[in-house]
């Protein structure tokens, strides 16, 4: 059985629906499951805020994320069932310590890094930084994954001062594509990049891309663990068009299952 495999199905074991205790605020609380139709587009539409409790997971959804990315990201965390509120940059902005701190596992899902940068104040990136080093968990996804290392538009340096590089695709003039990511025992799974970052430098190689970049890591910063993804695995069958794939767009959806409740139990995957 291959490494990507063993954490599928170590995880789906467990089956935890963890909760913390939260702080009443104003956010938009969900678990309800989401269309991810389409290939992304920005996000502009307004969200209704509600008050949230007992909710473990943030997803960020602010300027600089894509829609249908943050959509992709909810139908995964509604097919596991998990509780989340999302948040704005706006919302982000004006989140205090102890709010912040009250969740388990923050996400932030693919659009652009530099936008998502320059939307949050420096005291709100060194807050999550914070927060992080002391037990909040991370997952980021292509651009998240970005903004979770160093960048000089207000990175969120959970990496000791390690920036990223685009996967070589990018440099070949390609933006997105079905690139093979293999696990340490050799198997591998298709899956859906666009101009994603790889991760050399930094944290344990869960999986390559295929010139042995690092394409997904894991690690520690302070007491928070950090989980990066550089492709898609939560990418819905729309976004496919036009490439081939030899993985089915469930067993990627099922991987991307197997990163969040990673991220937010804090455990360890199979890694080189």
């Amino acid at each position: 059985m291959s490494s990507f495999a063993i954490a599928a199905n170590k995880l789906q074991r467990i089956g935890i629906i963890a909760l913390a205790v939260l702080i009443p605020i104003t956010f938009t609380a969900r678990g309800t499951t989401a269309s991810a139709a389409g290939m992304p587009q920005e996000s502009t539409a307004a969200e209704t805020s509600i008050k949230a409790s007992h909710v473990p997971i943030l997803l960020f959804n602010g300027t600089g994320t894509i829609a249908n990315d943050v959509k992709a990201v909810e139908a995964i965390l509604a097919a596991h069932r998990l509780a989340y509120s999302t948040a704005n940059s706006a919302q982000l902005n004006s989140m205090s310590d102890s709010q912040l701190k009250a969740y388990r596992l923050l996400i932030v899902p693919g659009g652009n890094s530099i936008t998502i940068g320059d939307y949050l104040t420096r005291t709100t990136t060194a807050k999550i930084h914070n927060a992080v080093n002391e037990g909040l968990h991370y997952l980021g996804i292509c651009a998240g994954g970005f903004f979770g290392g160093y960048s000089d538009h207000n990175g969120l340096n959970l990496t000791s001062g390690v920036w990223f590089e685009y996967y070589a695709d990018h440099a070949k003039g390609i933006n997105k594509a079905a690139v093979e990511v293999r696990d340490p025992q050799g198997d591998a799974l298709d899956q859906y990049w666009q101009d994603g970052p790889q991760f050399s430098g930094w944290g344990s190689i869960v999986g390559e891309y295929p010139d042995g970049a690092p394409a997904i890591v894991e690690g520690r910063s302070g007491s928070g663990w950090v989980i990066l993804s550089g492709v898609h695995a939560e990418a819905p069958e729309s976004w496919r068009y036009g490439m081939k794939f030899s993985t089915p767009v469930g067993v990627d959806n099922s991987y991307a299952g197997t990163l969040v409740l990673a991220a937010l139990n804090g455990t360890e995957l199979p890694h080189y």
